[in-house]
C-alpha cells in the first residue's frame, strides 16, 4: 500500500518508520518548503503545480500537521481515501468551531467568547474577569499566538502582540495539572484508547509526558474516554485523535484536540505494546487496531533548540533516543527521549538523569514531585 503523508515534518517520519515493517511505502506532499522527514520521496510544492503527480503514486493519504489547506483535503478526497477526513482538518484549525463542537457534544470547555478588536478584547476580559487566555482563531500551536491578560489593561498590547484579526478568549482555568488522551479509530469504527498521560509545559511548548497519567482517577479517565469517543463517532473519524485536558476540582475541562499523532503520544514508541504511529497506520490502511496497553511506567522528555550531550544519554540503559535530523534553533523540537522505569520512583530519577543532559530543560515539576 503506498501512503501520501501531507507535511514532511518529524511526525511524517515517525509514521513511515512505523509503517514500513507492515510494507507501507511513503511519499510525502511538502508545501512549506523546507521538509525534514528525511526519507521517503518528498515532493515539494509550495504553489499546488503537483497534487496530480503525487495523488498518481500514492493508494490513500493522511496528514500530519493539521495546518493545511482544507481546500487541498477535500480536493484529494474527491479521488483518494482521506483519513482522517477533512471535516476534522476544518474543525481543528478553528478554535471556534472546535468549542463550538465540544459544547454540543457536551464535553465542558473553559468559559470563552470572540474579539475582532482590540476594544472588544477589552470587553470581554471585563466580562470574563482576568486573568483570560487571548488565543488566534487559527494557525496557533506550541503557545504562538497567545497571551495571557491579567487585566483588561493589557487589551491593546496583547491584541498587538498576536497579530490576528479574531481571537478567542477563555477564562482561565485553576486546574492541578494538564493530562491527555489519544484514542484510535479504524475503518470499520472498532476503537482503541491509550492510558492517560500527564504533560509538563514551559513556555508553551511540551517538555514532558508522563505514562500512566499517576494517581488518576479511574472515573476521570473513564469520562476522558467518552469525551474523545464521542468526538471520534461524530467526525466519523479513522486514525489517531488526541484530546488535551485539564484536571479540576470540578472534573475534565477539554482544552483543545489534534487530528493526528501527537506529542503527548510519543511515549507509546516503548512505553505501549503498539506505538501511536504503527496504530494510525493499522487504522488508515484498514488493519485490525494493536494493543494500547502500557509497558511498566515511562516519560517523554522533549529535546528542544540544543541536542545537548547525545552520548551521554546513549549511554542510559533505560533511555531512548529519537532524533529528527533537525538543525538547532531557538523553540525548536529537535528529538525526544522515551525514559522507561518499573516505578514512578524510579521513574523520576531517571527523568532527571536524562535532563541533566538536555540544557533549558525546566526542572521537573508534576504530580510526581509535589
Amino acid at each position: 500500500m503506498r501512503i501520501g503523508v501531507l507535511g514532511a515534518g518529524q511526525l511524517g517520519r515517525m509514521l513511515a518508520l512505523a509503517g514500513y515493517p507492515l510494507a507501507k511505502t511513503f511519499v510525502f506532499y511538502d508545501l512549506s518548503g523546507s521538509p525534514s522527514a528525511g526519507l521517503g520521496e518528498i515532493i515539494i510544492d509550495r504553489d499546488g503545480k503537483y497534487l496530480d503527480d503525487f495523488l498518481s503514486r500514492v493508494d490513500r493519504v493522511t496528514y500530519e500537521f493539521e495546518h493545511l489547506p482544507v481546500a487541498v483535503a477535500e480536493k484529494i478526497a474527491e479521488s483518494h481515501p482521506v483519513y482522517p477526513g477533512p471535516k476534522a482538518l476544518e474543525v481543528c484549525q478553528n478554535r471556534q468551531a472546535e468549542k463550538t463542537l465540544f459544547g454540543n457534544l457536551g464535553i465542558p470547555t473553559p468559559q470563552w467568547r470572540m474579539a475582532s478588536s482590540a476594544e472588544q478584547l477589552r470587553t470581554v476580559a471585563e466580562e470574563l474577569g482576568c486573568p483570560v487566555v487571548a488565543k488566534s482563531n487559527t494557525e496557533g500551536y506550541d503557545g504562538k499566538g497567545q497571551a495571557v491578560l491579567r487585566s483588561p489593561d493589557e487589551a491593546a498590547a496583547a491584541w498587538e502582540a498576536i497579530g490576528h484579526q479574531h481571537l478567542m478568549v477563555e477564562k482561565f482555568v485553576a486546574f492541578s495539572r494538564e493530562i491527555s488522551i489519544i484514542a484510535v479509530r479504524g475503518i470499520d469504527g472498532d476503537l482503541a484508547f491509550y492510558p492517560m498521560a500527564e504533560n509538563v509545559h514551559d513556555q508553551g511548548i511540551l517538555r514532558y509526558s508522563i505514562a500512566p497519567a499517576p494517581e488518576l482517577n479511574a472515573d476521570l479517565e473513564e469520562e476522558a474516554r467518552r469525551y474523545i469517543k464521542a468526538l471520534l463517532n461524530e467526525l466519523d473519524y479513522v486514525g489517531v485523535l488526541a484530546l488535551e485536558l485539564f484536571e479540576t476540582a470540578e472534573g475534565l475541562v477539554a482544552n483543545e484536540m489534534a487530528p493526528r499523532v501527537h506529542n503527548s503520544g510519543h511515549w507509546t514508541m516503548e512505553g505501549a505494546f503498539t506505538s501511536q504511529f504503527e496504530n494510525h497506520i493499522r487504522a488508515i490502511s484498514g488493519h485490525p487496531l494493536g494493543n494500547t496497553g502500557a509497558r511498566g511506567v515511562s516519560c517523554m522528555v522533549n529535546i528542544i533548540a540544543e541536542h545537548g550531550d547525545i552520548d551521554r544519554i546513549l549511554e542510559l540503559p533505560y533511555a531512548h533516543l529519537h532524533l529528527y535530523a533537525k538543525g538547532e534553533r531557538p523553540g525548536r523540537k529537535l528529538g525526544h527521549v522515551n525514559v522507561l522505569a518499573d516505578s514512578y520512583e524510579e521513574l523520576k530519577w531517571r527523568i532527571r538523569n536524562v535532563s541533566q543532559f538536555l540544557p533549558g530543560s525546566p526542572e521537573l515539576d508534576c504530580s510526581l514531585t509535589r
